[in-house]
Formats: C-alpha cells, structure tokens, sequence
C-alpha cells in the first residue's frame, strides 16, 4: 500500500465539472427536492464496471423523512446520510458490512427527534450510529459549560444539521469517479455563520474513498472551529485481538481510567461488560507533505481499514476503545481532529482550538481504505511503520487535562 498525496482527489474532482454528468437532488435556495432517484452506468452508457448511485427517503419511527444515498461502485457500497451532515452510516463488501457498528440506536434518527442540549449535553448520543460522523464546527468536544457560560453540547450541531444542497458528479471520462456534495451550514445571528461544502469521492470498482471538505467562515469576523472525524468500527474487524496502529509520537490517557490500559492500547478485548469508554491522545508524525496513517485490523490480520489524513490540516489523533457488550455498541473510533474529546475551555489553552478569519476556508481531506486481504493489512501497518521510522510510540502516563482538579 502506497500512501497517496491527498491532493490528488482535490485535483480529481475539479476538472469533473467540464465533462461530467451533474444531477440536483436537493438546493434550498430553489427550492429543488427529489424525493427517490436512481441513476446506472448503463443510463448513462459507460458500460465498463457497473455502479450505481440511489437517493431514498426513509419512513417511520425516528427516521421518519430521512434522505440516504446508497452509492454501489462495483466493489463497495457506501451509504451516505444528507439528513445527517452528510455522514457516512456503513459501508458492505459483497453484501456484507466491513465498515460501521451495531448501536443501540437502531434506526438513522431524523434531527428533528434530536434535543442536543439535553442529559446535560448529551443528546447527540440519541443518533449516534454511523461509521462516519463530522464532530463540529463551531466547537466539539465533550459537553460543557464554556467560560462565557454557553452550555457546549456533546460533538458539534453539524451531525444533526441536513445539508442544504445534494449533487451528484460522475465523471464522463473512464473511470468515471462519482462525487457526492453537501453543503451543511451553521448559521445563528449573532454567533457563527461556518458553512461546509462536504464533497464524498468514489472511483468504480476501487477499495477507498474519499472525503474533501471545505469550510468556510462567512461571516465578516474572525470565529473559532473545531473538527474532529469520528469514524467508527465494529465487526467484523473489531473483535477480541484486533489491533490498531498509528504513526505517532507520543500517546496520552484522556483521564486516569484510561490510563489503566495504556499498556495495552493497540490491542482490543472481546465485548466485556462493565467496560467503561477508554480514550487515548495521540500526537501523529508525518511524511515531508504531511500525510499520515492508522490502521485497525481484525485478529487474523486479513481485514481492515486504513484512513489516511494530513497533520497540516487535523493535527491530532484520538483512538476510542469502548469494548462493552455486543447490545451496549461494541464500538471502536479512530477520529483525526484539529482537537482531543475534551471540552472546548480545556483544549485552548492545549493551542488546539484554531481561528478562522472572516473570509477564510479550510480543507479537511481524508481516504479510507477497506483492506480486504493479509497482504493489503501487512501493507498498510508496514506503511505505519515507515512513518515511525523505527521509533516507538511514546508511552505518557499523565493525562494532559487533569479533570480530577475541573470537575
């Protein structure tokens, strides 16, 4: 496995627009919806490997009025939430999930059914159940009264916030890359005007895509942001053995329970009840363009992910063990962020609660990597350790926020 410049998808993507098929599913500005819509490659007559990309509205219960897109390139298929700040919610390899877990939430919850500031800020635990979940972008972290006395409510608003726009982007020209845009706003008078464009990459008949993501400060003030890219696993990967890996530096416990297991952060229990969450602070290290990696695997070592992101961007890496009961959500995340799940008050003085002048964007790029062989994982955790160039990842017993003297 070859790490790949991430700015090869943002050049993929843009010379699309001048020969590609374009479709508008959703635009509030004309207020455009299409409720259900399907399009093939042999609609559109690219008869090499078959794909197919299909919006549906969900019905019933919590998930009442919930729009996915159900993207098929040959190879995997990925299902994309609009409703849900265009988050990932699993993604299946001949039919069969590799990519997401089993929460206890069982349906994809409409917003709507959502109360983010309550059990004291944690609502957001009400829809958590997708692979992939954008934490932020006014502020992430764990809940909490900030030090202007604003209650900051578990992870963001930008989960729980339904895009604004959907196209869908396939190229004309062999392989015809598929590119599905969002835009997710956070606008509130008087406080942040961030809005998102998310951008999600696909090529037929290949094993990883692609995340590219611009936000973009509207407003005429400078403002805060955060970001942190939950991505969560279960099985099959996960299980009693698997094993993560991570170019790093230097590993921190988020707080003394955490600390019990630093020994042994790389490696995964079984489901184990009375398992409380463990959580660990990583400091990646990086390639010359400042491109790293983290691999998790299963215990026989021939499935896996990989997810590759760059430092300049999500400087730093938090890995969530929380190995409880198969019913509690059996459930491990690997989550690249501009910062750690602490609150926002404690990361800025952590330098890690970065401003974005009025005007201003950032990129967020990201590729995951469904690794379906022994030969595929032994490449990637090779890759790893090319990273670390021999050099072990620093155990540091202390956590860097005492919560012990804040609470």
């Amino acid at each position: 496995m070859k790490i790949k410049p991430l700015v090869a998808a943002l050049t993929l993507v843009a010379p699309l627009y001048a020969t590609a098929a374009e479709f508008t599913l959703t635009d509030t500005a004309t207020n455009t919806y299409v409720e259900n819509w399907e399009i093939t490659n042999q609609k559109l007559g690219f008869g090499n490997i078959p794909f197919s990309i299909e919006k549906v509205r969900l019905h019933g219960g919590k998930q009442e009025g919930v729009d996915i897109i159900v993207i098929k390139n040959g190879e995997l298929e990925v299902t994309l939430v609009p409703t849900r700040g265009m988050g990932i919610f699993d993604v299946k390899k001949d039919g069969k999930r590799v990519l997401g877990w089993d929460s206890p939430v069982k349906e994809i919850v409409n917003p709507a059914y959502i109360d983010l500031e309550s059990r004291n800020g944690l609502g957001w635990l009400d829809g958590f159940n997708e692979m992939m979940v954008r934490c932020g972008y006014e502020w992430t972290g764990h809940p909490g009264v900030d030090d202007n006395g604003q209650l900051l409510s578990l992870h963001g608003r930008v989960q729980n916030t339904p895009s604004s726009t959907i196209k869908v982007i396939i190229s004309d020209e062999a392989p015809h890359t598929i590119t599905v845009e969002g835009e997710v706003s956070e606008r509130t008078f008087k406080k942040a005007e961030l809005v998102t464009k998310t951008s999600f990459s696909i090529t037929p008949g290949e094993n990883s895509f692609s995340l590219n993501d611009i936000l973009t400060n509207k407003s005429d003030y400078d403002d805060e942001y955060q970001i942190i890219y939950h991505s969560n696993f279960g099985s099959p990967i996960l299980e009693k053995g698997a094993k993560v890996y991570a170019a790093a530096s230097e590993i921190s416990p988020f707080n003394s329970y955490a600390g019990k297991g630093l020994k042994d952060w790389q490696t995964y229990l079984g489901p184990t009840k009375g398992y409380d969450e463990m959580v660990y602070n990583l400091k990646p290290v990086a390639d010359k363009s400042g491109n790293t990696l983290a691999v998790l695997h299963n215990k026989a070592g021939n499935l896996g992910v990989s997810m590759q992101y760059n430092t300049s961007q999500l400087p730093v890496l938090t890995i969530w063990k929380n190995t409880d009961t198969l019913q509690q959500g059996y459930v491990t995340g690997i989550e690249p962020g501009t910062s750690y799940a602490y609150n926002t008050k404690f990361q800025r003085p952590l330098g890690l609660v970065p401003t974005i002048h009025a005007g201003e964007s950032k990129h967020f790029d990201l590729t995951y990597t469904v690794l379906s062989s022994s030969a595929e994982v032994d490449s990637a955790v090779k890759d790893v350790n090319k990273l670390l160039n021999g050099k072990k990842v620093q155990q540091v017993h202390e956590p860097i926020v005492d919560l012990s003297k804040v609470q």
